[in-house]
């Protein structure tokens, strides 16, 4: 019956096309705005690594000193010193651990016919590959004894090499960067998770990619300069020295373990840590040492804003606001057919049954109101991708959001349909026999 009562909806989409047509374009145009904001929405707050998201840690340490503190304000700079995360690493714990600051260097490239150009990389310890799930298109990370002392080596973005060596495997070729030859180790293939949960600090949470990647210790080693955020909460010593000895914050610190029950161990030991940096003069504000898991720490960043929620309500409430005027129209597109429904009754049909065809029409018409919402949305992301790098990362659609923006477009007009729907069951079939 339920085809049957389909077919009866197709063809009701040719009864007053006029009126059919801005049913549809209603429709779309309220599923089109809710959608494409759900979407942007949808990317922005997505788990970015879920098979160990709980796995990850970031921690966070108050080490601003002790004068005009006011016990209510808890939070400590969501960066860390060069000096705890020195220790952090020599600490064993977790499967893997890796600190991290951004960069920014020229590269010399081996064809000399290409100019010297800026870059932005990132300086790392080795276990940053294998946390983040880095994919390699040749050669591999540096190896533990180059993060050890320090080597010249570098991983290159697919991109950046095949701008300096163009297709060929670059691993084993050397380009020439912070007055050093460095040689390239590795490629990464195509990588770009967003948000960049592992490094949210510099307020770029999307749409930025690191072209290369150099060993942390070999990054000190050239006193490379610092490529974001610093916070300095006491006068340090001049120099790149001073800040590696001073209570600055500037790097980012992430800790793996082996499994989600591992927290509280490590909770611990972090606890542990910041008392005995406290009997060594450090830490006297003797704040709460945060432990975020990557879910906690993307809330903790902020990364979805007041802003970005209060545009999807807003978009909800323009499509409930179409939802209202397709009501209307489907009043008067049903109350021109009481007569029909009329004959129906009379004829033996039981209000259920009229009920099941009027409100399959409005599925019907939600399906096509769905179809074109879709393309409205798809034109309205291409648009916002068009603004910006961060926007293009996020203003995209994925298999989950085509589903629901046709399951939106139908159930928003099952719901228009069900009052519509209602009022043609009540029609008395011997007022409109009398009529006729």
């Amino acid at each position: 019956m339920f085809a049957y009562y389909f077919k009866l909806g197709v063809r009701s989409l040719r009864r007053n096309p006029v009126l059919t047509a801005l049913m549809v374009l209603t429709l779309a145009v309220g599923v089109a705005a809710s959608v494409s904001t759900l979407a942007i929405l949808h990317m922005m707050s997505g788990d970015p690594i879920p098979h160990k998201s709980a796995r990850l840690f970031a921690p966070v340490l108050d080490v601003r000193p002790a004068e005009n503190y006011d016990p209510g304000d808890e939070r400590g700079d969501d960066q860390l010193t060069y000096i705890d995360v020195v220790n952090l690493l020599k600490s064993g714990q977790g499967v893997r651990r890796t600190g991290m600051y951004g960069i920014a260097t020229v590269i010399e490239p081996p064809d000399k016919k290409i100019e010297p150009f800026w870059t932005e990389g990132m300086a790392p310890t080795r276990d940053f590959f294998a946390m983040f799930d880095v994919p390699f298109l040749h050669g591999q990370a540096w190896s533990e004894t180059d993060d050890a002392r320090g080597a010249d080596v570098v991983v290159l973005s697919r991109e950046m090499a095949e701008k300096l060596f163009g297709d060929a495997n670059p691993v084993g070729r050397q380009v020439r960067m912070l007055d050093a030859p460095f040689t390239v180790v590795g490629v990464i293939d195509a990588w770009s998770p967003q948000p960049r949960y592992y490094q949210l600090q510099n307020g770029r949470k999307f749409g930025v990619n690191e072209d290369l990647f150099i060993p942390l210790a070999s990054s000190i080693r050239h006193k490379s300069s610092h490529n974001g955020g610093m916070s300095c909460s006491a006068r340090s010593d001049p120099g790149f020295e001073g800040i590696l000895r001073s209570e600055c914050t500037w790097l980012q610190f992430w800790f793996e373990t082996a499994s989600s029950a591992d927290r509280a161990g490590l909770q611990s030991w972090l606890d542990n840590y910041a008392a005995d940096q406290r009997k060594l003069g450090r830490m006297q504000r003797n704040a709460p040492n945060e432990l975020y898991d990557l879910p906690e720490w993307l809330v903790h960043m902020k990364v979805v804003g007041k802003d970005n929620k209060l545009s999807a309500w807003l978009a909800f409430g323009f499509l409930a606001l179409c939802l209202v005027n397709t009501i209307g129209l489907l009043l008067a597109k049903f109350s021109v057919r009481a007569s029909e429904v009329g004959i129906r009754r009379a004829l033996g049909a039981s209000r259920k049954d009229i009920f099941r065809q009027f409100l399959t029409e409005s599925a019907v018409i939600g399906l096509a109101g769905g179809v074109l919402g879709l393309l409205l949305a798809f034109g309205a992301l291409a648009l916002l991708s068009m603004q910006s790098n961060a926007m293009a990362a996020v203003a995209r659609m994925d298999l989950a959001m085509l589903g629901f923006t046709f399951a939106l477009s139908v159930l928003a007009a099952l719901l228009a349909g069900l009052l519509p729907t209602w009022r043609a069951c009540q029609v008395t079939p011997a007022l409109q026999l009398k009529s006729q």
